[in-house]
């Protein structure tokens, strides 16, 4: 069950949450998803009540004023990942999660940093045309109706003289015994020809010293009607031809030059970058090995965090104002390796805690989207009832500390997998079982994993 709060964008909607959403009451929301780790969801809960108090001041002081990004330190599956993916749906704010590791790799490096930001301005411009669509949906299938209409019972030509008094009466009531068969889908399978537009390419994309860049000249824009734009006539079914046709409305009736202006205020106003394994390039200049590059990522990354200009097809992006949430492991290296002047673009760090037994108990039961409610949901598609014991629960929590121990520590991942191993047999069966309520309880748990967790080669490889 997810948080009731829209995916789309409504230029208030955001101020308007963060007016009403103090930084306990969004401690609340988060506390519905994530499990502990208190002091990453403090951080957070700030940061975003600090946009909205920033934005109350002048213009001059505001803008002053640079977001104080976050270094989450922690081991792999303890939440840090969910919680700045929860923050940005919490506030409808363009949301970007992007692997800094992903800038060192061979054939990659010196790779234009700045690519993350138009990644974060296309994620906006999506959210923002969404919103729109929605305004103008109730419009645009009024306008596909009579679209339907037209083709159904074609009007009549306008001819010297206006059709006679009678005859118009007789077209427009059967225009609207149309209009009623039309809305209730008893036309739906009546075949019309359609006039469509071909679809055009995406953007031209071409590689340059500085990276990817995108070039958003249409070719129909140079020739009219070469490899696109054109129009041609096409035989379907009304279901389909409903589909089309308010396809074609909705860019119709949508201002793209108003949508990307909106897309990047939000990225620029609101948006969240969250730069994970932040400690894969920690590291100082040794002059060999692949420190050098590390180093080099760091410095390539510098000016994106302190605030600069980035170019992209949408126009300009500033980001000076834009919050980053770092994260890393930090097991081989520390937040100290990182050269000082990144160092200081994360000046607010906070350690999530290692889970425990307790904790995955909690993960499986309390949150909105808890394992054990999924998979409930999932089986009562099937109409099969399936109740965890308690005990049930508590030996699951068991065993993934106990296997997080043994082995690789992956955190709440691991109950993914243990839970995938219980609830196969009976995932298998479902649809043909003739039990349709049944219960698991320590000892299905156990009989389930008894051979994996006995082979401690196994172990390794199945959980």
């Amino acid at each position: 069950m997810a948080i009731p709060l829209p995916e789309t964008f409504e230029p208030s909607r955001t101020d308007r949450l963060e007016i009403e959403l103090t930084p306990q009451e969004i401690v609340a929301e988060l506390d519905k998803y994530i499990i502990g780790q208190k002091a990453a969801k403090k951080a957070v809960a700030i940061a975003l009540r600090n946009r909205f108090r920033r934005r109350k001041l002048p213009a001059e002081l505001a803008d002053e004023i640079a977001p104080k990004n976050i270094l989450m330190i922690g081991p792999t599956g303890v939440g840090k990942t969910e919680i700045a993916r929860r923050l940005a749906k919490l506030t409808s704010s363009p949301f970007l999660k992007i692997e800094a590791s992903k800038f060192t790799e061979v054939g990659y490096v010196g790779r234009d940093v700045e690519s993350m930001i138009r990644d974060l301005v296309r994620i906006s411009v999506d959210l923002v045309k969404q919103g729109k669509i929605a305004e103008i949906e109730e419009k645009a299938r009024g306008h596909v109706e009579e679209r339907l209409l037209d083709l159904l019972l074609p009007p009549f030509p306008k001819p010297a003289e206006a059709p006679a008094a009678d005859d118009d009466q007789t077209l427009r009531a059967t225009r609207e015994k149309l209009r009623k068969q039309l809305q209730e889908g008893a036309l739906d399978d009546r075949a019309v020809e359609v006039e469509v537009k071909e679809k055009s390419l995406s953007p031209f994309e071409i590689f340059s010293n500085s990276g990817v860049e995108e070039i958003g000249i249409q070719i129909q824009e140079i020739i009219p009607g070469f490899m696109g734009g054109r129009s041609k006539r096409r035989r379907m079914k009304i279901r389909e031809a409903r589909g089309l046709l308010l396809e074609e409305e909705e860019k119709r009736l949508v201002d793209m030059d108003q949508v990307s202006q909106l897309a990047i205020e939000r990225v620029e106003q609101s948006g969240i970058i969250f730069l994970d394994e932040v400690d894969k390039i920690a590291g100082r200049e040794s002059g060999h090995g692949p420190d050098v590059s590390r180093e080099g990522v760091q410095r390539d990354l510098l000016p994106i965090i302190e605030g600069t200009t980035v170019n992209t097809r949408f126009g300009l992006v500033r980001t000076d104002h834009i919050l980053f949430i770092g994260a890393g492991a930090f097991h081989v290296s520390k937040p100290a390796d990182l050269i000082p002047e990144l160092q200081g673009r994360f000046p607010i760090r906070v350690e999530l805690t290692p889970l425990g037994k307790d904790d995955f108990v909690r993960i499986l039961t309390e949150p909105e989207n808890a394992l054990i409610k999924q998979y409930r949901a999932l089986m009562a598609t099937e109409d099969v009832e399936v109740e965890f014991t308690p005990d049930a629960v508590d030996e699951i929590a068991v065993i993934a500390e106990r296997v997080n121990g043994d082995s690789e520590n992956i955190g709440a991942r691991r109950l993914h997998t243990i839970m995938e191993r219980v609830m196969e047999d009976i995932s298998f069966r479902a649809p043909d079982i003739r039990e349709r309520s049944m219960t698991i309880d320590r000892a299905y748990v156990q009989s389930q994993l008894k051979d994996v967790l006995k082979d401690q080669d196994l172990r390794r490889f199945i959980l």
